[in-house]
């Protein structure tokens, strides 16, 4: 038996909660996973896995043994890393998940230069706009935005993002721009469900406050759909201005209402809980946290 081996299965059994989940992370048969646990368990003497209603969780041997095994595990990624040397870079596989439009116009265009940092190491991008369950889906590091719905989460802000009324110039043409805050209220809004309400809350350098309640007949829930909406000319939208920056540098898209700002929103690199961040992924959130900087 593969000691290594053993020890990886058995932690991802204990992280997905089911053998099945760790057969497919692992890229083996549930059968192999079972077979391997069980060598485990002959081995060390002891039951390190009970079932449950709710799947499989580890015995008080097996949760002993997870978090020795856990922190051996990530103590020999950190030693290979160290023994290498900074010039041989990374290696293995690194899983990160990121908002859809946000990896295709930030993340993706920019791997290049980290895979040419790091020839050894495979990269697979999980582009969803939900928040998804790092350890579920065996997710080194995610880049989320906005507030962090778990605040127990391994965090580091990356940047913060400005937000702004934005809109083409044919709908602008066609509906005219408003003016002041109180002119929103008279134009087709696009809502994104996802972090919008009806109400949008504009400030001005004074320390003024206007709360506008919008109408729109379209909401989306995704933030492809937002922009393919304002990229339609069919109104006006709250929108991070990551979302829109080809766009914006373009002219595609402009901004409206000069000296009134909305809340800003802030980049975070999310590690899973309960666990240290591999070297894999702190060195990928630098990566970005720069290339976010230069941004």
């Amino acid at each position: 038996m593969d000691r290594f081996q053993a020890m990886t299965t058995f932690i991802r059994v204990v992280d997905t909660g089911s053998f099945s989940a760790a057969a497919r992370q692992t890229n083996v048969g549930q059968p192999a996973v079972s077979k391997l646990i069980a060598q485990l368990e002959d081995r060390l003497g002891v039951r390190l896995i009970t079932r449950t209603t709710r799947g499989l969780s580890p015995t008080e041997a097996g949760q002993r043994y997870y978090e020795r095994a856990r922190r051996a595990l990530e103590e020999a990624d950190e030693a290979e890393l160290a023994a290498r040397g900074a010039g041989r870079g990374l290696s293995g596989r690194l899983r990160i998940s990121a908002a859809t439009t946000f990896a295709r116009i930030h993340v993706v265009p920019r791997l290049p230069a980290f895979l040419t940092e790091h020839p050894e190491l495979d990269l697979e991008v999980v582009m969803d706009d939900r928040v998804i369950d790092m350890v579920e889906e065996g997710i080194d590091v995610s880049l989320r935005m906005g507030e962090l719905p778990d605040s127990t989460a391994t965090a580091r802000k990356i940047a913060t993002g400005r937000r702004s009324l934005l809109a083409t110039p044919a709908y602008l043409a066609r509906a005219g721009a408003p003016q002041s805050p109180a002119d929103v209220a008279d134009h087709n809004a696009v809502v994104y469900t996802h972090y919008d309400t009806h109400h949008w809350t504009f400030r001005n350098a004074a320390g003024g406050e206007a709360s506008v309640k919008v109408g729109g007949r379209l909401h989306v829930t995704a933030a492809e759909g937002l922009r393919a909406a304002v990229l339609a000319d069919i109104g006006i939208a709250v929108a991070s201005d990551w979302m829109f920056a080809p766009e914006l540098a373009s002219g595609h898209v402009v901004r409206l209402l000069d000296g009134w700002a909305l809340p800003p929103i802030d980049l975070w690199a999310v590690f899973p809980t309960g666990r240290l961040a591999s070297a894999k992924a702190r060195t990928f959130a630098d990566f970005i946290t720069a290339a976010m900087r230069e941004a």
